[in-house]
């Protein structure tokens, strides 16, 4: 049997703060059991919930040397069996006392070089000898840094694998190379640059980028675009340089959670042959709780996001007064920078019967809103994958995106004369592309409805979910098990 370990800084249902949570929630419940041992460790932060940690189960305790800026710090290891999978939590209440996950760049560079020294650490200790690490972002970027260097002289982990998987190249985790090695004990002759360094910092993606046995992305095309300056964020030749050992996998969804013919948070059950009468059902409930006008027939476009500039909300605030005509409802849910909080909350004041902005993320809200909505609006400048996406063709709302990344790979933009695709797409970041590719999903909408209900169609037919894309990671774990 293939032991696995999946290294994250975020999981669900214990903490979340995007994609890369649900990712490492849903994906370990897939594998075979008779053939792999999938398991999961994460910092033990003490703002997951108590309904969770009340059942953890302590396992043991040590002490562990970090660099000379750091010394020796303990290192708690607690144990949780959920839907099959186990659980391990690295405790540390210097480092994992908080209300959030992140904070400052020198401080999370810290607990998070700490975490990864804790979880090679911990293995020999707790009897459990992965085949291969499964290290996610770079807040496991030092995890096969430390395996080739510091921790290959134990035999316990001769012959370990590890994969690193970049869910987002523009966080890196970086700082001066004297702090980096004097908080990780990693000797200053390794922050060079085809090794640790890059513009004098060490870099912890880049670490885990040089040092792990393969990288994977969340896309296909993302895979393609950050091995070209644009998008590779100064780390573009390093990609190249190792693109024979590197794949971009479509992130799945969970279709147990997203499925809107049994989902308890919308307001009307449906599936592919009840969604033309049940949608509008949750629309106008939608509409009645938010305040809008109350029509079915309007076209209500859904955005759930982080109010970031990697969203293209740049774009929305060019062409918003283009897009929330008459007949057009625009409802938006989350948070982010203060910029775009304001833009939206200063629209829905301005319009309040068309704009309504919810700056919060609400996940029941956000299930009423894909149930609701008749197109999901995803403008990105970049977009490694998308979850957003996937969910809306599981609810059979149409997506309207930019070709980049994931994007580009899950959505088949509308041909009117072979009559395919299951979304709208545009390719360049320009405000008045999106408002023209808008106005057309527009004219679909409300003058080819046929054509339109089996774009509906096609999408809610796609299969996104992890058994499907998870065989893609049994194939690479195979391949470097042997």
């Amino acid at each position: 049997m293939n032991k696995i370990l999946f290294a994250s800084s975020e999981c669900v249902p214990f903490v979340k703060t995007g994609g890369l949570a649900d990712v490492c929630g849903a994906l370990p419940k897939e594998f075979c059991k008779d053939y792999f041992d999938v398991r999961v460790v994460l910092p033990y932060y003490t703002f997951i919930p108590e309904k969770y940690k009340k059942d953890f189960r302590y396992l043991t305790s040590f002490q562990m040397n970090m660099g000379p800026l750091v010394g020796t710090k303990y290192v708690g290891v607690f144990e949780y069996e959920l839907d099959g999978v186990t659980f391990y939590f690295i405790d540390n209440h210097d480092y994992f006392d908080c209300f959030y996950p992140y904070s400052e760049d020198r401080w999370d560079l810290e607990k998070f070089i700490f975490f990864d020294k804790a979880v090679l650490s911990m293995l020999p200790l707790i009897g459990y000898q992965p085949n291969l690490i499964h290290c996610h972002d770079w807040q496991t970027g030092f995890i096969p840094v430390y395996l080739k260097t510091d921790f290959q002289g134990d035999q316990f982990f001769w012959g370990m694998k590890s994969v690193m998987t970049i869910h987002n190249l523009k966080f890196q985790g970086m700082w001066d190379t004297k702090t980096v090695s004097g908080i990780s004990g990693l000797p200053i002759d390794l922050f060079t640059p085809d090794k640790l360094e890059y513009k004098k910092c060490g870099n912890m993606l880049k670490g885990g980028l040089v040092y792990a046995d393969y990288i994977t992305t969340v896309s296909s095309n993302y895979c393609d675009e950050i091995q070209t300056p644009y998008y590779g964020e100064g780390l573009d030749g390093l990609l190249r340089a190792r693109h024979y050992d590197m794949q971009g996998i479509v992130n799945g969804i969970d279709n147990g959670v997203y499925n809107p013919a049994t989902d308890s948070k919308i307001y009307k059950n449906y599936d592919v042959t009840t969604f033309r009468k049940n949608k509008k059902i949750n629309k106008t409930k939608l509409q009645q709780e938010l305040g809008l006008d109350v029509d079915p027939k309007k076209y209500m476009i859904g955005l759930i996001s982080r109010l970031t500039d990697q969203k293209g909300l740049d774009l929305i605030n060019y062409c918003i007064e283009g897009i929330v005509d008459d007949f057009t409802q625009l409802v938006v849910i989350g948070t982010g920078e203060s910029k775009y909080e304001n833009m939206f909350r200063h629209y829905a004041w301005k319009y309040p019967e068309k704009i309504s902005a919810n700056i919060s993320y609400d996940d029941a809200m956000a299930h009423r809103l894909y149930a609701a909505a008749d197109a999901f609006l995803m403008p990105s400048r970049f977009e490694p994958c998308g979850l957003t996406q996937l969910i809306s063709f599981r609810y059979g709302t149409v997506p309207i995106v930019r070709e980049t990344g994931g994007l580009k790979d899950t959505v088949e933009a509308y041909n009117e004369y072979m009559k395919t695709g299951d979304g709208f797409s545009f390719a360049n970041y320009n405000g008045d592309e999106l408002l023209n590719t808008v106005n057309y999903s527009k004219f679909v909408f409300f003058d080819k409805k046929a054509q339109w209900n089996k774009m509906i169609e096609r999408g809610m037919n796609k299969n996104y979910s992890w058994s499907v894309q998870k065989e893609k990671y049994e194939n690479i774990y195979n391949y470097l098990i042997g």
